[in-house]
């Protein structure tokens, strides 16, 4: 039987502090280990996801060869474990847990091949150190860019830490569920949202256009079944471009690049066998935004950034009167108003002088 988290993390604590299988292993660890420990902590904001890559019970080289594919695409926040192991995610996930703890990876992958499930793929993730959802494929068609026979010539492959161009193509990923020959009812938007957090890489905030060097196109199909009742299958197609930036033939004046795309693989042709999604309580869990994020995003009031980042605020006050508010008189203003006096004393005494002649 696995250990439990807490198991997991006492013995990782005992063993980096040298006092493993000793009577003192519950003193507390020194500051080496106190920040090793708490760098492994779940984090406010995490910047990306691990992904560990893992054989079954029994792997052919075909399907060895799609987790390398895969490490090449999730490069550098990928592990491939070379070992073979015996794990059987959909009845008991315990080891897989463990595996994923211990390696401090959220997304998982596992290949294998057997005479009921051949070329098995499971894709899943993890919350709280647990399964949260997982899916599992049937390769029907695997062209690789590593073996090169498919791809002839000099291949272009991505760099490592670039951030992919995801594409959903087909009306079937706004349907909740529809029906299959082996896969029963499918939820296609959370199988969107398990490839979106699989394949996204790193969490950043802004990008350079050398940074999207590779579009990764999702397409669903109904293919017709070689059984007799014609029951459609749903097929995933997965394609792999890698994009490069040329000049525009068209407009040779214009300085911006134009797109140009090319087969550089992994191409897959899935077929979904299996499902396990979570709860709706747990799917509410996994996507709850902590309150302090919401507080930092929340825009503030009366205040906005123009082009230049310079911040611009508004202030709202009472309406003020002008007529009595007491100012500085300067020496000009002075004047003014001594002249302005004589003038009405003189006015007034003109009209005195026109009543007593009259």
């Amino acid at each position: 039987m696995a250990p439990t988290p807490e198991q997991a993390r006492r013995l990782k604590t005992a063993r980096l502090s040298g006092k493993h299988g000793s009577k003192s292993s519950k003193k507390q660890p020194n500051a080496r280990v106190q920040r090793y420990l708490k760098s492994t902590e779940p984090q406010l904001v995490e910047r990306f996801k691990g992904s560990l890559l893992m054989k079954g019970i029994q792997c052919s080289q075909n399907m060895a060869l799609v987790l390398k594919e895969l490490r090449a695409l999730q490069a550098p926040h990928a592990k491939l474990l070379s070992k073979k192991n015996q794990i059987a995610p959909f009845e008991d996930a315990s080891s897989l847990e463990f595996l994923a703890t211990k390696n401090d990876c959220a997304l998982f992958a596992m290949a294998s091949t057997n005479k009921k499930r051949p070329n098995n793929l499971v894709m899943g993730r993890t919350f709280d150190h647990s399964i949260l959802d997982m899916c599992e494929f049937g390769v029907l068609r695997f062209k690789s860019c590593l073996a090169g026979q498919d791809y002839p010539g000099t291949v272009p492959k991505k760099r490592i830490g670039s951030k992919p161009m995801l594409l959903f193509c087909g009306d079937l990923w706004q349907q909740k569920a529809m029906t299959g020959t082996t896969t029963g009812q499918v939820d296609y938007p959370s199988l969107q949202n398990l490839l979106i957090d699989f394949y996204r890489g790193d969490v950043v905030d802004k990008l350079v256009p050398t940074g999207l060097d590779h579009v990764i196109c999702f397409t669903l199909a109904a293919a017709p079944s070689s059984s007799n009742n014609n029951t459609p299958t749903v097929l995933l197609h997965q394609r792999t471009y890698f994009c490069q930036l040329k000049k525009d033939p068209h407009n040779a004046a214009s300085n911006t690049p134009v797109p140009w795309l090319e087969n550089c693989g992994p191409d897959l042709d899935l077929v979904i066998r299996r499902t396990q999604w979570a709860s709706p309580d747990l799917a509410v869990a996994a996507r709850k935004v902590p309150e302090s994020i919401h507080k930092a995003a929340r825009k503030k009031k009366n205040q906005s950034t123009t082009l230049f980042g310079e911040t611009v605020g508004r202030l709202h006050m009472s309406k003020q009167d002008l007529e009595h508010m007491g100012g500085r008189k300067v020496k000009a203003l002075r004047r003014h108003e001594k002249m302005e006096k004589q003038a009405e004393q003189q006015a007034i005494e003109q009209d005195l002088e026109h009543e007593m002649q009259s």
